[in-house]
């Protein structure tokens, strides 16, 4: 049996959009499904906004996320991160660099007090996201 810890964004209309933006950065199978696929709204405006889309990378990452209704209310994401981290310090560089177009760096990707090099930023999308590449084991 399995048992995985996923993000889950919300959106407001751009759904398709941010998770076409993360795929481009991190690769993977993205799926998209729309509120018209499953009846799931009678808001003609809706039918084409994502219902549910889950990118999934062949090295474990998942992210998910959908657009939220019209009829219930919206709140850009707040008091949550999205942390990426590991050993590979070039490839999350790369990460960090592609997320931050069009966003804000809130924290350059560069050392950091406890040995690890590590950055902050919110992306065009509203998403705020830790990377931390671990340093050298002395």
């Amino acid at each position: 049996m399995t048992v995985r810890l996923n993000p889950y964004l919300s959106f407001r209309d751009d759904a398709r959009e941010a998770m076409s933006f993360y795929h481009s950065i991190f690769g993977g199978d993205l799926t998209v499904s729309t509120f018209g696929e499953f009846n799931a709204s009678e808001d003609p405006a809706e039918q084409d906004n994502v219902m549910h889309a889950q990118l999934e990378t062949s090295d474990g990452l998942v992210l998910m996320g959908s657009d939220t209704p019209s009829h219930m209310e919206y709140k850009p994401q707040a008091g949550v991160s999205v942390s990426l981290s590991g050993d590979d310090e070039p490839r999350l560089r790369g990460y960090f660099d592609s997320l931050s177009e069009g966003g804000m760096v809130m924290v350059p990707f560069e050392p950091a007090p406890w040995g690890d090099v590590f950055g902050m930023l919110v992306d065009r999308f509203g998403t705020t996201w830790l990377v931390n590449a671990a340093g050298q084991a002395a």
